[in-house]
Parts: C-alpha cells; structure tokens; sequence
C-alpha cells in the first residue's frame, strides 16, 4: 500500500481555504437569514418593512466583498435578538412553530458548522429540567448557537446553575434569561413526598430535593391532581426566578435593560410553552422565601 504524506504547505493551504469558505457561507447565511427575516417573518413578529440597512450589515457585506475571513465575520456576530423583548418574541414564535407542527428545525451546512468554533452569541439563556422529555432546543424550535442552555433535574438555582447563567450574561451577550419548568415532573412530585420519604433518597438527590421543598410546601388545597402538579412546578419556577433575580449579575444587568428574567411552563401533552413575565405572574408567597432562607 502506498503511503500519503501531506506537506505542512497542504495543511495551511486546506485551513485557508477552510476559513476563507467558511467566513463566505457564513456571510451569506448571515445576509440570507436577514432577508428571511422581512420575506418570512416568524408568527408574531412584525417584517421591518423599509428598514434601512445598518452599520453593521454595511460593513459585513465590504468585508465578504473584499475576502472576509471566519474570524472578521466572528467579530461582527451578535446575537439575533437586540432586545431582551425581541428575545422573549422570538422564543415565543419558536415554541408556536413547534407546537402547531411547523417547526423549521433550524440546519446548518457543515461549513457553518465549523465556523462556531470561533465564539457563540446565544440570545437567550433556558434553565431547565434535565428530563428526557423537555429537549429545550427543539421545543423553542431554535438551531445551533441560539440559545445556552443549563439543564438540571427540578431547574434549580445554586452556585453550579448561577455560574453558568453569569457567564452568559457577562460574556455572551444574551437578552433573555428564562427558568423552564414542566408538565410532570418528577423532581418536583419527590420533593412533595413526607421527610421520611425523601431521607431515603441519596445524599446528593437530597441536596436537589431541599432546593425545591420551599416552593411546594405550602400550596392550595387542590384536588385535581395534575393541577395540582401543575401549580407545584409553576410555584417551583416562581421561586427559582425569585433566587436568579437577587443575583448581583443578575440585578446589575436587568437594571442596565440587559437582560429580561422571566418564567416558563412547558405541557408535554400539548406543546406548549407557558411564558411568564410580569411581576404578578412571578410573584410568590413571602413565607416560601422566609422557608426557602432557612432551607439554604
């Protein structure tokens, strides 16, 4: 069998090559995906009819003429949402292309693919649940780089799930930070069973459990069992937004109209996300706070 050598001037030559195509499709995906925007607006999502070009897209279209790079392109990637309001806009069309069986699935071509090793400018950032069920990319109907997302049995908030949240908020110039709960689920349904119940559970399934009793300890008297289950990952979520938004970040952010904090409730059964947003819709009970500081 004959051996193949690749000379060092080959391999530069394929990584020049690499970048230089890749920066063109990324540019052109980039441009194509803005035209998108005005021909096929997503539902709820008002087409910028006659909106003038801006600086940046100016200054992409001069570099792509000129032979822009993968690392120029880079510079200039921002997220796709400006606004933390136009974030929370474009995760609500998601979800409805989603449920309604519309979902684009949003696919990159290899070359784009490769080109994210540079940065990721994700605009929104999802806590989650870790359960099989709840693939959040897929149920917001968003693609690769668009939003970062945490995931954890019961969507909790503690120094692990903060870090995270913090880094994107800081670094990654995300608009929208939102604390996803779900339909049935099962951390929430443990940390409703008795003391004695939970002390079974391993040491570490515990530290989880505790995080979650507060919010659930004090719910009304409902008789319907999945409404009451319901209300239980609401008021989970509720509390957990509660902890995210006493974060110095957090506040610091919010305060600069950075970033929006929000809540959210996904049905399995239909599809649909339930978003939360005001502060009615997110406020809790004072005395789950007060059991929340003495669970901690």
């Amino acid at each position: 069998m004959e051996e193949t050598t690749t000379t060092k001037t080959e391999i530069l030559d394929r990584r020049g090559l690499f970048k230089t195509g890749a920066a063109a499709v990324l540019g052109g995906t980039l441009l194509r995906s803005a035209r998108a925007a005005e021909d096929d607006p997503a539902p709820g999502i008002a087409p910028p009819v006659g909106a003038p070009r801006s600086a940046r897209d100016e200054q992409l279209i001069q570099l792509i003429k000129n032979g822009v790079t993968m690392e120029e392109i880079a510079a200039l990637k921002n997220p796709i949402a400006a606004t933390p309001q136009e974030a929370v806009r474009l995760l609500k069309a998601g979800n409805a292309r989603f449920f309604s069986g519309q979902a684009r699935r949003p696919e990159v071509s290899a070359q784009e693919r490769r080109a994210q090793i540079l940065g990721q400018t994700p605009f929104a950032v999802v806590l989650g649940c870790s359960d099989s069920r709840v693939p959040i990319e897929v149920v917001l109907d968003q693609g690769l780089g668009d939003i970062f997302v945490i995931r954890v049995a019961g969507n909790i908030v503690e120094s692990s799930t903060l870090g995270s949240i913090e880094y994107a908020v800081e670094h990654l110039k995300s608009k929208v930070v939102v604390v996803m709960g779900h339909e049935g689920c099962g951390a929430v349904k443990a940390a409703m069973l008795s003391a004695g119940q939970r002390s079974a559970e391993p040491k570490n399934v515990q530290y989880l459990l505790d995080r979650i009793v507060p919010a659930v300890s004090n719910l009304p008297e409902i008789r319907d069992t999945k409404a009451r289950m319901r209300e239980a990952v609401i008021a989970n979520v509720r509390r957990q937004v509660f902890h995210l938004k006493q974060n110095p970040v957090i506040q610091q952010a919010v305060k600069q109209n950075r970033i929006t904090v929000i809540g959210a409730f996904y049905e399995i059964t239909s599809g649909i996300v339930d978003f939360m947003e005001t502060d009615e819709e997110l406020r809790i009970d004072r005395s789950a706070v007060i059991s929340s500081g003495r669970a901690r």
